[in-house]
């Protein structure tokens, strides 16, 4: 099956996340159906899509309410897949190269404010609890903030890839690129002390940077919960998750005069693109500073 080919190309060797490949799966196997429906055709016939089909399926999913940012990832994974027959050779020409992809609303994203964020991690509030899990706790929202890493290269830092004495981590990002990113003076302390904790509290453990009270790494919804538990406690912005810690790391960086560029390679973006989106945060940011300061505005 065509389907199954490209899924494993894109497992195996292309390298891409589990996220990313069950969403691949499940876009697809939703045109196959659609396929199916329209033209009672078997798999094979993916194959011999043109562009007058793609186009159909996506008017069919903009009708049913399907938002436009979920029909663009939807034909993301198509684009994908029908490169991918074009490398093979099952195909001569994809049938996306004249599809257009419906527009869609940018949205600024959520992020929490510096204060807000010292007030967390002043070191003199009772934000967080006492013992292993909770100094753990607390150096994954520091982590986050510091290094503006994403959830999935979080819950994969090794101890191996943490040097206290140079300062950088090393970050194992999207289809296996790697980066280095510099820590301060205040997160070695805060790595020091979790570290000395842990190796204390957590006598077997499984090599990873952060880990459970068994010893084994964490995972997703743990984080999400920790993250969630703790943005709550110094805001009441809708948005609480780890990625909120990501785009406030970046808009941070920017709004103290961090260039763009470095910003990027620091975020791990493929293109500057991905990062541009800050620059109208922290346009947002000098407008409201500009209102309340000038006796004018």
């Amino acid at each position: 099956m065509l389907i199954d080919r490209f899924l494993q190309y894109i497992k195996y060797e292309k390298g891409y996340s589990s996220h990313t490949f069950v969403s691949y799966e499940t876009d697809l196997s939703q045109f196959e159906k659609f396929v199916k429906q329209r033209c009672g055709a078997e798999e094979s016939s993916l194959d011999k899509v043109d562009s007058y089909l793609v186009r159909e399926w996506i008017v069919s999913m903009m009708e049913s309410g399907t938002a436009a940012s979920s029909v663009n990832r939807k034909l993301s994974a198509l684009k994908s897949f029908y490169s991918y027959l074009c490398e093979q050779g099952v195909i001569k020409k994809s049938p996306m190269t004249q599809v257009s992809a419906p527009k869609t609303k940018k949205r600024l994203p959520f992020f929490l404010k510096e204060e807000e964020m010292s007030d967390m991690l002043s070191g003199s509030s009772e934000v967080f609890e006492e013992g292993f899990e909770g100094v753990r706790d607390e150096l994954i929202m520091e982590t986050f903030y510091t290094l503006g890493i994403r959830l999935s290269e979080l819950i994969g830092l090794k101890d191996t890839d943490v040097d206290l004495q140079a300062q950088t981590v090393l970050v194992n990002g999207k289809r296996n690129k790697q980066r280095y990113v510099p820590f301060g003076e205040s997160l070695k302390q805060s790595m020091q002390a979790y570290l000395s904790i842990r190796d204390k509290e957590v006598p077997v453990r499984s090599g990873f940077f952060f880990l459970r009270p068994t010893g084994e790494s964490l995972y997703p919804v743990l984080v999400y919960r920790i993250v969630h538990k703790y943005i709550s406690v110094v805001s009441s912005m809708s948005k609480r998750s780890p990625h909120v810690l990501r785009h406030t790391f970046a808009t941070a960086m920017l709004n103290n005069g961090a260039e763009l560029e470095a910003v990027k390679e620091l975020l791990g973006h493929s293109s500057l693109a991905a990062t541009e989106v800050y620059t109208h945060t922290t346009f947002e940011q000098l407008q409201k500073n500009y209102k309340l300061a000038h006796p004018r505005a």
